[in-house]
């Protein structure tokens, strides 16, 4: 059994040790970290789930930037114990972050990461959005969460710096309402319960394409 709760303030160092963990010691010289330095971070969507220990036992984080005039999110980093690896907390995390990123009406997300492990969630490559040097064009993808939210944005990924978006995340991060938001979340063979409710509109659209595929062939 596992606790899912928005990160807080207090929170904090723990969540840190645990990339300090499960990551290089110079994470944080890669280029995606220029884009979050003083910049509050999407509270809402910075999530963790604690074990029967209560120890934060995996971890994600979300970011607002921008590419050109659009605001997006950017994903990361996401990190699970290596004695839970395998478990299915990773993955958990982000369709649970990307499913309340959706009901808050957030548009697009990008993220910095490999492909093939990335596309089980529906992202993909994006042309012409440019992270900072050195950053890997072919590892930079994106994810709509409302249909067409990435057609026609393009430009170099930027530090969010307008004033009343950088006021109210910092304002948001401070409220205690967010952990009085947890929930128990319950892992069978490495699959928690929640996960069915926690399906992207990318995910339904590929689910639903499937069956429309699926339908034709045995009509044929």
């Amino acid at each position: 059994m596992y606790e899912l709760c928005p990160e807080t303030p207090a929170d904090t160092p723990e969540v840190e040790a645990l990339y300090d963990l499960c990551f290089a010691p110079g994470r944080t010289a890669l280029s995606s970290y220029r884009l979050r330095d003083g910049v509050p971070p999407v509270s809402e969507l910075c999530l963790m789930l604690r074990n029967e220990a209560d120890a934060v036992t995996a971890a994600i984080r979300y970011w607002p930037v921008r590419v050109g005039d659009a605001l997006v999110l950017l994903l990361g980093p996401v990190a699970v114990h290596p004695i839970a690896q395998g478990e299915g907390l990773g993955g958990y995390l982000m369709r649970e972050s990307l499913h309340r990123a959706e009901a808050m009406g957030w548009a697009r997300v990008m993220l910095v990461g490999d492909a093939p492990y990335y596309k089980r969630f529906g992202f993909t490559k994006l042309e012409g959005v440019e992270m900072p040097p050195p950053t890997n064009p072919d590892r930079v993808l994106g994810l709509e969460l409302q249909p067409g939210a990435w057609v026609d944005v393009r430009g170099a990924v930027t530090r969010e710096t307008h004033p009343d978006v950088l006021a109210g995340l910092a304002e948001i991060g401070q409220t205690p309402s967010l952990r009085a938001s947890c929930k128990p979340v319950a892992f069978i063979e490495g699959e928690p319960r929640a996960a069915l409710r926690s399906e992207t509109a990318a995910e339904r659209q590929r689910t639903e394409a499937a069956t429309h595929d699926r339908d034709k062939t045995r009509k044929a």
